[in-house]
């Protein structure tokens, strides 16, 4: 860019004002060095010297430097759009000749030819940058001492061989800030900018109502309280970065999501590029982050949060609550996704109480799925293969997926506990009307979670409860991997317990703890470190149960060392007993082949005087099943026997039945 002789007539552009800023350098430099010849290396400058002798600066000096710079501050007031640069100085409390010292440090970053005019001023063989040394001379007093440590204090410059003594320490413009203060829109690995006409209007943001009405005022009131932080809250994939994006836009301001928070560059980068810097936290319980501030930016700091962790901020911070959408939210947007299909985002919204996020995701998904089997819109198939694809991702490294499939017709329990059952799939699936059809004292207490004990001995049917549950509610089931959770070391387990509770409830998938016992156990008085800190598991457990918005099952053959805190917060209790005479013969009935050969005299009289439970009765239909295709026969009376008393042997009782001679074994 050649300099005008009227500043009038220059661009009203970033670019032309970083130029500006270059000559301006160039102008200061001037005075200090020799006229340029053929001889002493300084021919290049010539070209530099004749754009501004053409502007009417062909001498230099102090009274050059101040006249170029009131005819930038004229240019600049010309201009109503973002600066890059006006805002820096702005931010960073830049004066001249601060801004002069900087573009003198890039001069080498936009023209290699500098590199040994610094080399031959700073006396440093191998030093193609100007060092503090050289720079802090510029000044008979300590003016250009102190712009150079306001520089090096905000990240504008920095230094080399700092081991080294200072005055022979080079200087340099971290290059992300020197394309920003162009105007360019430079790469950064550390962060991700987006500018505001990328960012979503706030219209297009699936939220409650209370949610909306929030955001609606978020841009004034942070404009009016000067606020230093914006902290959104909310499980993952609620909109959480949607509301800080919209808020940005509302602002005029795009967003830096920013990856490495300790990097001194957060804050001029946020500035130059009139962005809301934002950081994403992920706090285990009783974590606590206390924010971090950035030299060179003024604005607000964007914080996406969990529900748990502390988070220490100014006072002026706002925070914002996200909540999962509720079933309008997300039939209205599963039917945008799905083309417009009422009854199946009806339908798939009822069954997966998800966020925003997840849908897009999951939608997509099912969208490719569709696609690869030949069809034009998403059907039931696609959409749970999707939703499997999202849970084995988030889910697998700390619970392990149960296949599910059937329904009650493969239960053979009391009438009791069946009713039981019937009620907890009752809640589970009204779990979100419930609150709406109670008084106004419970409904504040209620959340959409739904905690469930399935008690009784090994082998009554706990766990195949769960999964019949999960199978009829048409939902994933997952289980609790203690091996993975447990961990010795102090806070760990509690962590990995959260982790996996969020993930589950912000998936709706159902999460089982079997033999949960081993987590739910009595509090016990303390008298060693371990008890200690085995009550603060339990007491973790209690308080994120209270909390839970998911539905869980937990079973356990040893009710009696459970802590009586954990049955008070259960929804629905089941009690598994061991099967009747009439159910130990509907059971095997129901894990028998269908084609077999058991007389029903024989059925009868293991019914009645085999006392075994229906894991045992699995187990010995499976063994009889497994000798009568070794044999290439259908199971008969024979194998039956034969696997009978083998659970008898495995539990070291009497077998009953008669002697097998007597049935022709």
């Amino acid at each position: 860019m050649r300099p005008p002789r009227s500043f009038d007539e220059l661009p009203l552009t970033p670019e032309t004002h970083f130029r500006l800023h270059v000559y301006g350098a160039v102008l200061r430099l001037r005075a200090r060095l020799p006229a340029p010849d053929g001889e002493n290396g300084l021919g290049f400058l010539l070209g530099y010297y004749g754009e501004l002798d053409a502007a009417g600066f062909a001498a230099a000096g102090p009274l050059a430097d101040t006249r170029w710079h009131a005819l930038i501050a004229g240019w600049e007031a010309r201009v109503t759009a973002h600066l890059p640069l006006r805002a820096l100085r702005e931010a960073c409390g830049l004066d001249d000749l601060a801004l002069t010292l900087l573009f003198t440090v890039g001069l080498v970053e936009e023209d290699l030819r500098f590199g040994p005019l610094f080399e031959a001023l700073g006396g440093l063989a191998g030093e193609l940058r100007p060092t503090i040394g050289l720079l802090s001379s510029w000044s008979s007093d300590d003016q250009a001492r102190t712009a150079l440590s306001t520089l090096l204090q905000v990240g504008l410059v920095t230094a080399s061989d700092t081991d080294g003594p200072r005055p022979q320490q080079g200087l340099q413009v971290p290059a992300v800030l020197w394309d920003a203060m162009r105007g360019a829109t430079p790469r950064v690995p550390w962060a991700r900018y987006q500018a505001p006409r990328e960012l979503p209007e706030a219209d297009a943001l699936i939220l409650s109502d209370q949610s909306r009405h929030a955001l609606g005022r978020l841009p004034s009131v942070i404009t009016t309280m000067q606020s230093r932080a914006l902290i959104v809250r909310g499980p993952r994939s609620s909109g959480r970065r949607g509301v800080l994006g919209a808020t940005a836009r509302a602002l005029g301001c795009g967003l830096l999501e920013v990856e490495n928070q300790s990097t001194a560059l957060v804050g001029p980068l946020s500035t130059l590029l009139n962005a809301m810097p934002v950081i994403e936290l992920d706090l285990a319980p009783g974590e606590a982050y206390a924010l971090v501030t950035w030299d060179g930016y003024r604005g607000p700091l964007g914080v996406i949060a969990g529900r748990r962790g502390g988070i220490r901020a100014p006072e002026s911070a706002i925070t914002l609550e996200i909540g999962m959408p509720g079933i309008g939210s997300r039939i209205r947007m599963w039917k945008a996704e799905l083309g417009g299909d009422g009854d199946a985002a009806a339908d798939v919204a009822a069954r997966f109480r998800t966020p925003c996020g997840t849908i897009k995701t999951a939608a997509a998904l099912a969208r490719i799925e569709a696609a690869l089997a030949g069809r034009t819109r998403p059907a039931a198939e696609d959409l749970r293969r999707a939703m499997h694809a999202l849970h084995g991702e988030a889910l697998e490294a700390l619970a392990r997926r149960i296949s599910v499939r059937g329904d009650w017709g493969e239960l053979a329990v009391a009438m009791e506990t069946q009713r039981e059952l019937d009620m907890l799939e009752s809640r589970c699936r009204l779990r979100e009307r419930l609150a709406e059809n109670v008084g106004p004292a419970l409904s504040s207490q209620l959340t959409p979670g739904v905690r469930a004990l399935l008690t009784g001995p090994s082998g009554t049917g706990k766990s195949l409860a769960a999964r019949l549950l999960a199978a009829v509610l048409d939902k994933e089931l997952y289980a609790l991997d203690l091996s993975a959770v447990v961990n010795k070391y102090l806070g760990e387990t509690e962590k990995n317990l959260d982790a996996v509770l969020t993930r589950a409830e912000e998936l709706d998938v159902i999460l089982l703890l079997d033999e949960g016992d081993a987590l739910l156990t009595r509090r016990t008085d303390v008298q060693t470190s371990n008890d200690r800190y085995a009550n603060l598991e339990t007491n973790f457990l209690l308080q994120r149960l209270d909390s839970y918005e998911g539905i869980i099952l937990i079973t356990t053959n040893a009710e009696d060392r459970i802590d009586p805190a954990f049955k008070r917060r259960m929804d629905v209790v089941v009690e598994f007993r061991g099967p009747t005479p009439l159910e130990r013969w509907q059971i095997w009935q129901l894990h028998l082949p269908v084609e077999h050969d058991v007389p029903e005299d024989f059925l009868e009289e293991l019914a009645a005087r085999c006392v075994l439970s229906g894991g045992q009765i699995r187990n010995a239909a499976l063994h009889a099943s497994l000798l009568a295709l070794g044999d290439c026969v259908t199971v008969s009376e024979r194998q039956l026997d034969l696997a009978v008393r083998r659970e008898y042997r495995k539990a070291g009782l009497v077998c009953p039945l008669r002697a097998p001679e007597a049935i022709g074994a």
